[in-house]
């Protein structure tokens, strides 16, 4: 069966709501044009004010050029498949998304870990914090992030590559992720899953350890701080960074609960949570650094 060697694979509809996902999905499309309106907002804002090229600002730059991409490369697809019923994607295509999903997930996740030591250099050795931190180490940062993104993401779809797919075809998600493809194989996916959990850790898993460690010594340096101005302003710096965290790290949580111990939920929790993964850091991101970021929000 030539199929079995070049699957095609069915994206997930929104379940038991097929008949109204046209009208739903438009509130999933209104999402989208928000994380594309705010992240090109930022991009264009710190492009044209001479002012905001400082690392902090070229980080911020680097986070919404990543969601941005990463809000690009699933969602128009799943839309296409709820307006013109074009569920199928092929098997190379399916891999394509998988790889760019879950490398731009490790860019993004290293982005943070460099704006939480910015952070940190900035309140507890202010004054190295230009030394340290300048537009050329910021810039060899990024290029890092994505070299290390490529070379622990790059095998994942190379794994399933030799895999034989047997049936079914549907997937959990209206777009492919690891996981998901993986468990549709019929083939030993011990290797894949193995080295996919390796990857996961050692990536998003240490990022978030260290991310932990820097805020653990700024809340130190700032408590030993006299006056409670001081610590009110030191905290308010870091305010923006630690939502911004907070909305990457809990849905990426969640979606890995929901892989590892939901297999009996609604086939809707599948969906939903791989959504809110995906939109939920581009939609909130550029919101939260315009309300806290004065410079930005006049710029605007």
């Amino acid at each position: 069966n030539s199929s079995a060697l070049s699957p095609s694979f069915l994206l997930a509809s929104i379940p038991g709501l097929e008949a109204s996902q046209g009208w739903l999905s438009l509130l999933l499309c209104c999402a989208y044009l928000v994380a594309v309106t705010g992240n090109s907002s930022v991009l264009v804002v710190v492009r044209l004010e001479p002012t905001l090229h400082t690392p902090m600002y070229l980080l911020l730059c680097m986070l919404a050029a990543t969601d941005l991409a990463l809000a690009t490369c699933t969602v128009p697809r799943a839309l296409c498949s709820y307006w013109l019923q074009a569920r199928d994607i092929s098997f190379g295509a399916c891999l394509l998304q998988m790889f760019l999903i879950h490398s731009l997930s490790a860019v993004e996740s290293s982005v943070l870990l460099a704006m939480a030591v910015d952070r940190y250099v900035a309140i507890c050795h202010p004054l190295r914090h230009a030394a340290v931190l300048t537009n050329a180490s910021t810039a060899s940062l990024g290029l890092l992030a994505v070299a290390r993104a490529v070379l622990f993401f790059l095998p994942l779809p190379l794994l399933l590559l030799p895999l034989p797919f047997c049936g079914p075809w549907g997937l959990s998600h209206s777009f492919c992720l690891h996981q998901d493809v993986m468990n549709l194989a019929c083939g030993s996916t011990t290797p894949s899953m193995v080295y996919g959990l390796t990857a996961i850790l050692l990536v998003m898993g240490l990022d978030a350890l260290l991310i932990c460690l820097s805020y653990s010594l700024i809340l130190r340096a700032v408590l030993r701080l006299a006056a409670w101005q001081d610590r009110l302003r030191a905290f308010g710096t870091c305010v923006a960074h630690g939502c911004v965290v907070l909305a990457f790290y809990v849905p990426l949580i969640g979606l890995s609960v929901v892989h590892r111990f939901g297999r009996d939920l609604p086939p809707m929790v599948h969906v939903t949570m791989g959504f809110i993964y995906v939109l939920m850091p581009a939609v909130l991101n550029p919101i939260i650094y315009g309300v806290r970021t004065k410079q930005i929000r006049r710029r605007i």
